[in-house]
């Protein structure tokens, strides 16, 4: 048996940059422990797996440690794949997902995610997030994931935690966020339990950043950027109970599992 497998960088329309994701097409599931070993070998933030369902696919999502409820980058890289490699019609895609059913359309140059929106609830800023953080941060902030916020890019870009400290945080990851320049804010997103220290580009996160940055700054558009070491750009929007976000993809490889 061979797998088809794409390597793809999402949320960039640059190579080479962005979040890279592998894709793998399935004809039926294989089991869990093997979907997992495989995203280790490949050793990328995410491996997306999906299965013809109805008139949509199944979508699952594993680090290269663990399964997770919702992935934006390896959503986009997987949409790229069917509507660029294997001759999806049309230009919506209906994907069902742990985190319930997924829309991406494709417009433009653009592969816009219609994902839930997690607003967050403020909180205290735990022990744990304390020790690990070199510079102290404004809020403390928890949907899925703690998100900390500061009041400087700078700060953001010059941010170095203790990610010993972070695996205590029985959460996804952390969000760490500040206004932006030229982009309306700006953010990176660590994630060490889940085996990633550093995502490059993080589209569940925005599922929080949206709708608290749309209530900061009272507009629904807004305009993002992740500033992690390869970085990525989202184009995002706030719809009621949903938020969307606009990325761009660039297949870099393809090949087949043996």
């Amino acid at each position: 048996m061979t797998i088809p497998y794409f390597h793809v960088d999402a949320f960039t329309g640059e190579g080479l940059l962005g979040n890279p994701a592998a894709v793998c097409p399935l004809a039926a599931w294989l089991p869990d422990a093997e979907l997992q070993r495989m995203a280790a070998e490949h050793n990328l933030s995410e491996t997306a797996y999906f299965v013809p369902e109805g008139d949509g696919y199944r979508l699952r999502w594993f680090t290269p440690a663990v399964e997770v409820d919702l992935c934006g980058h390896a959503t986009v890289a997987t949409a790229h794949v069917l509507f660029n490699h294997l001759g999806h019609a049309g230009e919506k895609i209906e994907f069902i997902s742990k985190s319930g059913p997924l829309w991406v359309n494709h417009r433009d140059d653009l592969i816009v995610l219609d994902f839930p929106s997690r607003p967050p609830m403020r909180c205290e800023l735990p022990v744990e997030l304390k020790e690990a953080l070199p510079i102290a941060p404004l809020e403390c902030w928890k949907a899925r994931d703690y998100m900390v916020v500061y009041g400087s890019r700078d700060e953001i870009a010059a941010l170095q935690p203790d990610f010993a400290w972070m695996t205590k945080l029985a959460v996804v990851g952390i969000i760490a966020t500040a206004p932006g320049r030229a982009e309306d804010f700006v953010s990176r997103f660590f994630a060490p339990r889940s085996g990633i220290l550093e995502d490059p580009v993080t589209g569940s996160a925005h599922c929080t950043l949206v709708p608290h940055w749309a209530g900061l700054l009272g507009k629904t558009k807004l305009h993002a950027r992740q500033i992690s070491p390869r970085g990525g750009e989202l184009f995002c929007e706030l719809h009621g109970d949903r938020v969307h976000l606009g990325g761009r993809a660039r297949t870099y490889l393809r090949g087949e599992i043996l």
